[in-house]
């Protein structure tokens, strides 16, 4: 294949769920196109787009982000038979090599998102179309872009910022760009995307970037950076552009028919049972053997024993929203049994009963990446950080308030009716230490196994981040992963 011919997977649209997207679901493969001949039309501009979110989602098995998030955080383990794909427990253990698969899955995953987003950027401004449309178009590539490079900056560090199609062997080649560089193009990206996007979709339109998702997503580029006050600015800019809202009970979140919720601000489509697949892979990634599921993934006690439990006994009802205990029901119904995980414990978010799927490795449900719980545990950071301490209380209680009401709106809960006494009561404001570790300890229980763990960690800095991965080799120098060698081998001007 040259370098003028466009890969674009043609797998219909990822990002249309919902409402009326039957119908588009259904068009033809239309194979592959040279540069040259495609990118003339409306048509081709959204086709191409299409091909940008379709390598952002969890079709395919290389999309590898849960191991990142994850596994090489203090919430799980591999899990899985013995010895299958091993490069997984490497990273668990910070002792892989450069050729370690799962560093080479998600390199390329995510520069082939990156260069299709460079090829809508560069050519859908010469396509004769609506001028409003062209630049939503653009704004949503943009936004794209900027998700890519903050999945990679965050588990590579430096990286190379390729912002052309990969037409030429100077738009191949490129070399590394420090942290702060990259940051800089993702943060100019979400500020143009934020203008051209709308606030919201509807119909078979719903599941692209907003508005609203731009703001997020830079809120999140702002907390990790500790630009305190730019990120406050950002969160009060999305909730203005949306009536974001928590759901009433937090498993609403994770369940197939009730996806893209006021929680929801940015989530990856997936619908299963079409052709070609558009369905998650996740579901067979996490599910027990039983199902034919590689219960990969596996909470760790750690992290059950994360969760606040009454003197009653009785336990934050988000433990068993997010994960698979004895004395429980699955997902399907069954009493779960501990022997299905090398821990005695297997995470539920991403696993749906088999009865609902035409397989178990096509999954319906959506990736959450950015939901409203999220933002407001970011607002309650970036108040504390800035001397705020008394209005982050707000923000974090809040959150609190809508765990411990599920007992006032999940009528499957034992006791449904009443909250239990002493359960999950508000926190009060300490001073900014006290409150940092609140804070911390609820952005631990409410985001477990969304794949963003790790990345908190190594946000924290060197004391948080090596307490909580002791017994591993992870030193914060550490805290990026090695450039695969695949790279190192291909393109001369990375060095190391």
């Amino acid at each position: 294949m040259t370098m003028k011919i466009i890969s674009t997977v043609l797998t219909a649209c990822f990002l249309l769920t919902g409402t009326g997207c039957s119908d588009f679901l259904q068009e033809d493969l239309q194979g592959t196109f040279s540069s040259s001949t495609f990118f003339k039309t409306r048509e081709d501009a959204l086709l191409a787009l299409t091909g940008v979110y379709s390598q952002a989602a969890f079709v395919s098995t290389s999309n590898v982000l849960w191991v990142f998030g994850d596994v090489a955080s203090d919430d799980a383990i591999k899990g899985g038979a013995a010895g299958d794909i091993a490069d997984i427990d490497l990273i668990d253990n910070f002792t892989y090599s450069r050729n370690n698969i799962m560093l080479e899955n998600l390199w390329k995953y995510y520069y082939e998102g990156i260069s299709r987003t460079n090829y809508v950027l560069q050519r859908v401004p010469e396509i004769n179309m609506d001028a409003g449309l062209k630049a939503r178009i653009l704004g949503e590539a943009k936004f794209l872009r900027a998700y890519f490079y903050f999945t990679l900056v965050n588990v590579f560090g430096e990286v190379p910022l390729k912002l052309l199609p990969p037409i030429n062997a100077a738009a191949i080649n490129v070399p590394k760009s420090t942290v702060a560089a990259v940051y800089a193009q993702i943060e100019k990206d979400l500020l143009e995307a934020k203008a051209a996007l709308p606030r919201s979709y509807s119909g078979a339109d719903v599941g692209r970037a907003t508005k609203g998702a731009a703001w997020g997503i830079l809120a999140k580029v702002r907390i990790y950076n500790q630009a305190w006050t730019a990120a406050l600015t950002a969160i009060d800019s999305l909730e203005a552009a949306a009536p974001y809202s928590l759901a009433v009970v937090y498993s609403n979140n994770f369940k197939d028919s009730l996806k893209n919720g006021a929680e929801s601000i940015f989530a990856i489509q997936h619908l299963s049972g079409q052709l070609p697949k558009l369905g998650t892979f996740l579901n067979q990634y996490f599910a027990p053997a039983k199902d034919n599921g590689y219960y990969f993934n596996v909470p760790l006690q750690n992290f059950v024993n994360e969760f606040e439990v009454t003197s009653g006994s009785v336990n934050d009802p988000r433990l068993d929203y997010t994960v698979g205990r004895s004395g429980k029901k699955w997902v399907n119904g069954e009493n779960f049994d501990p022997l299905w995980s090398p821990t005695g414990y297997l995470q539920r978010k991403h696993v749906q009963p088999v009865r609902q799927l035409p397989i178990i490795g096509d999954g319906n449900l959506n990736y959450v990446y950015l939901r409203y719980a999220d933002i407001l545990l970011m607002k309650a950071e970036a108040l504390n950080e800035s001397g705020q301490t008394s209005a982050a209380m707000v923000p974090l209680n809040a959150v609190r308030k809508r765990a411990r009401e599920s007992y006032l709106n999940d009528p499957k809960l034992p006791g449904f009716g009443v909250i239990p006494t002493g359960l999950l009561p508000n926190v009060s404001d300490g001073g900014q230490a006290a409150n940092r570790l609140a804070i911390r300890h609820e952005r631990r229980v409410e985001l477990g196994f969304e794949f963003h763990r790790y990345f908190d960690l190594a946000r924290y800095g060197q004391q948080a981040a090596e307490a909580a991965l002791a017994g591993t080799t992870f030193t914060y120098s550490k805290r990026y992963f090695l450039i695969p060698q695949s790279e190192l081998d291909t393109n001369p001007e990375i060095n190391n």
